[in-house]
């Protein structure tokens, strides 16, 4: 519920529209209140045989008799307070009647004040017989509904305008959150589970938005106005007609919270669902080769069952609300028609030794009481099931809130230091880092790469290549030691000064639903078309863009870049880095899934590419290893060795086994 709330208060930016939903919400309930009230002039006048005029006329008369009575009684007790003397007690509780009866003589008086007034205003204005009295107030009904429906309509258009900005609003700072997140958390938090969150837990939040500026303003005050109308006809019997209401409301709390929980656990394995999906959608092509087609689908029942199972439960909880609400509110209607009836039929005006009216109530303002019961019944009844509806938008409020709230593990410095464009050396200084306490990845890591310098990687799977390369742009931050270039840790430079240094090319080539001309441009602002084209020549991306895209430079290259083949997007790739001009290029495993055309191709370009610029090449080709001028050899975590080819092809078994026909099998 604090999360949700923390939403609503981002609904109070727009404050026109929330002020517009509470005056038309409240327009609708008074109209509803009003017609209900109705049942009076039908009632205690036309089914008496009598018109408004005439009953105006009627109680005008009984006010005027009940004023001379209330003069007659005061007349009396002042006369018996003269006669006291010495009793001082006496003369107090007789002032005490005194005021009480020149307070309600004051009532009366002023009501024989307002059916004068009104009683000529009817006699202008009003018909004189029954039944057009009746149609007067059919009529009066009929606008009353036309009214509200229209003040409905509004409501309902501005609360899901109201719920759909705030969903607007969140989604995108749900989305740049995401942005701003480490690593890290996309690893341990999975993609399905945050696209869920920023999906289908966002809807269900803006949609409680809506129903709480909508139909959760408008219940609460049509109940409201209802209590209120059956207050003035007596508050005695409102409070005993309501003694089961704290009943009802413990009742649906308890029911709510289990409700929370249902929904919260429902939220996590419907993640698990979209999980499964994407892994399943990425990885379509190796289930088809495989023949896993059975064991995925086992996989899937698996989290749909799940699934299945906690909606079934949630079901089962919000069947109870709206029944067992509809229980309580017919119990405490009869227990009103019973006291009510009593009071009635019997002409009484107490029960059981309790004061409900000061005169015995009519036929009329009984119905009208009743009225106002079965009225609070069904905005009783929508708010039950509202309750349930909105404990989904809080379980699905706490875990969008869980991420926004959500501090990345990798931060800009308070007081960062610049960093030199042209610098001499970067240097890995005793280096250990894991990404669980229980598995270290890096241990001992001391390297020293020098400005203009190409240093190739190699060493079998796991050994730490890829994370040695992700602690050089803060991909991840070391848990001992530290990486620094000229001796300024990385760690007190800007992340966006750092990585804007920084070209990458990793093996699974990374494109954009885009134009080719976008995914070059991409990370690089302000570029002209000339400075891609040429960025393009130099990757020798040229020629096949021109020659066998249909569009050229303008071609969308789909999802991925499914549309192209692998040699295409990773020299597609190779020109985005080559446009961005970085001090550091590092080529993770870039030329291990392309045909050898293009791996030739790319090492041409990597040729004049590399001069005078510093390189961090992860690789299993020798062809690859050929352009590095030092080597650096991994195993375990560790660097096993560091020096040139032949050097190492001297005095390292391990680098001579990479080098060997079987290196393509164990890196």
């Amino acid at each position: 519920m604090k999360n949700f709330g923390r939403t609503l208060r981002l609904a109070l930016r727009y404050r026109v529209t929330v002020i517009a939903c509470l005056a038309s919400g409240t327009l609708v309930a008074i109209l509803w209140g009003g017609n209900l009230t109705a049942v009076y002039p039908v009632v205690d006048v036309i089914m008496t045989d009598r018109a408004l005029p005439e009953w105006m006329d009627d109680q005008l008369a009984k006010h005027e008799q009940e004023v001379v009575q209330y003069e007659q009684q005061l007349a009396e007790l002042r006369e018996q307070k003269a006669t006291t003397k010495n009793d001082a007690k006496t003369e107090k509780h007789l002032q005490t009647q005194i005021n009480h009866e020149e307070f309600k003589l004051l009532i009366h008086q002023k009501q024989v004040e307002w059916y004068r007034w009104a009683g000529s205003w009817a006699h202008r204005y009003l018909p004189d017989t029954p039944f057009a009295t009746l149609m007067i107030v059919c009529g009066l009904v009929l606008i009353g509904t036309l009214l509200k429906c229209l003040f409905r309509v509004v409501n309902m258009v501005l609360a899901a305008r109201l719920g759909y900005l705030v969903g607007f609003d969140v989604r995108k700072e749900f989305y740049r959150k995401i942005l701003r997140l480490d690593m890290k958390s996309f690893n341990e938090q999975g993609r399905g589970d945050l696209m869920n969150r920023c999906t289908s837990d966002l809807n269900q939040m803006s949609s409680g938005v809506r129903t709480v500026v909508g139909q959760g303003l408008l219940e609460p005050l049509k109940m409201i106005v209802c209590l209120t109308i059956a207050a003035f006809v007596s508050w005695q019997l409102l409070l005993l007609t309501m003694i089961i209401a704290p009943i009802a409301g413990l009742t649906i709390r308890w029911l709510t919270k289990a409700l929370k929980r249902a929904h919260r656990r429902a939220m996590q394995e419907l993640s698990m669902i979209y999980e499964t999906l994407t892994e399943t959608l990425g990885g379509i092509k190796l289930i088809k080769a495989f023949t896993m087609e059975s064991a995925e689908r086992s996989r899937f029942h698996q989290s749909a069952k799940i699934y299945y199972q906690r909606q079934m439960k949630i079901t089962r909880y919000h069947s109870l609300i709206s029944p067992l609400t509809e229980f309580l509110g017919i119990l405490m209607v009869l227990l009103a028609s019973t006291i009510g009836g009593y009071l009635v039929l019997n002409r009484e005006t107490h029960i059981l030794g309790l004061k409900i009216s000061d005169i015995p109530l009519t036929h009329g303002w009984m119905s009208v009481f009743f009225a106002m019961m079965a009225g609070m019944a069904n905005p009783a009844r929508k708010l039950s099931s509202l309750f349930g509806n909105l404990q989904q938008s809080f379980a699905a409020a706490d875990r969008v809130y869980e991420v926004l709230d959500r501090e990345p593990g990798i931060t800009d410095p308070v007081n960062p230091v610049e960093l030199p464009r042209r610098w001499k050396n970067l240097r890995l200084e005793q280096i250990n880092f894991h990404y669980s306490e229980d598995k270290p990845v890096l241990a001992d890591i001391n390297l020293e790469i020098h400005a203009g310098e190409t240093v190739a990687i190699v060493g079998p799977n796991g050994c730490g290549k890829s994370t040695l390369l992700n602690l050089i742009p803060r991909f991840y931050d070391v848990q001992q030691g530290r990486v620094a270039i000229d001796g300024i840790d990385l760690c007190d430079v800007r992340i966006r000064d750092l990585r804007t240094q920084i070209g990458l090319v990793s093996q699974e080539t990374l494109l954009f639903n885009d134009t080719v001309s976008a995914n070059i441009a991409y990370g690089t602002v302000d570029i002209g078309d000339d400075a891609i084209e040429s960025a393009a020549r130099k990757a020798h991306a040229h020629e096949f863009i021109t020659e066998k895209l249909s569009c050229g430079y303008q071609t969308i290259v789909g999802p991925s870049g499914n549309k192209l083949s692998g040699g295409q997007r990773q020299r597609i790739a190779l020109a985005r880095a080559i446009l961005r001009d970085p001090a550091i290029l590092m080529l993770d495993e870039a030329t291990s899934q392309i045909d050898l055309e293009s791996e030739q191709l790319i090492h041409q370009v990597l040729q004049d590419f590399l001069c005078d610029r510093t390189a961090l090449v992860v690789t299993h080709r020798m062809s690859t290893i050929a352009l590095a001028d030092r080597v650096v050899v991994m195993e375990g975590g560790r660097i096993l060795d560091v020096g040139s080819h032949e050097e190492l092809i001297g005095r390292c078994e391990l680098y001579r086994r990479l080098a060997s026909i079987g290196y393509r099998a164990t890196a």
